[in-house]
């Protein structure tokens, strides 16, 4: 089967994603966009809909060695919503936190391993090709989760 290419609007900017039935194998972030679909779940996610995007699959864990899967493993694990730091990861993997970074910075496939949810221990740490990709995803991530928060207990009492 064939790789589809499209992108969808995320604020200002276009998000391309290559794949194939729910293998994503890349995603990026551009000013422009290109003609094409995109899968559901991503379209639903950058819509500010909370999505659960491990649905999809990333090759990249397999492709980048066995360092680098780990790392993406654990960060897929982060749930929606929530944040780790580099060192967290790094503890989990059994590595560095720099080299965490230099993970996500390599990672082929934002949103499907999200390596937004990944922080400083005392600053939000980089994105390509903008941090405020990075603060934009975040806080929709974080009005998601209130949006949840509401519906569940409408009354705004404790249960």
């Amino acid at each position: 089967m064939e790789v589809t290419a499209g992108s969808c609007r995320f604020g200002l900017w276009f998000v391309h994603v290559y794949w194939q039935d729910l293998i994503v194998h890349r995603a990026r972030f551009a000013m422009t966009g290109i003609d094409g679909p995109v899968p559901p779940l991503i379209r639903k996610y950058c819509a500010g809909q909370p999505v659960d995007c491990t649905l999809l699959s990333s090759l990249s864990g397999e492709s980048m060695g066995e360092m680098y899967g780990a790392i993406y493993r654990a960060v897929r694990a982060i749930p929606y919503g929530k944040t780790a730091t580099y060192g967290e990861i790094a503890r989990i993997a059994g590595t560095a936190p720099r080299v965490v970074g230099q993970a996500m910075a390599r990672n082929p496939t934002p949103l499907v391993i999200p390596c937004h949810r990944v922080v400083g221990a005392h600053g939000i740490g980089g994105f390509t090709p903008s941090v405020e990709i990075k603060e934009a995803l975040l806080a929709m991530e974080a009005r998601g989760i209130a949006g949840i928060m509401r519906r569940n207990n409408p009354s705004g009492g404790e249960s």
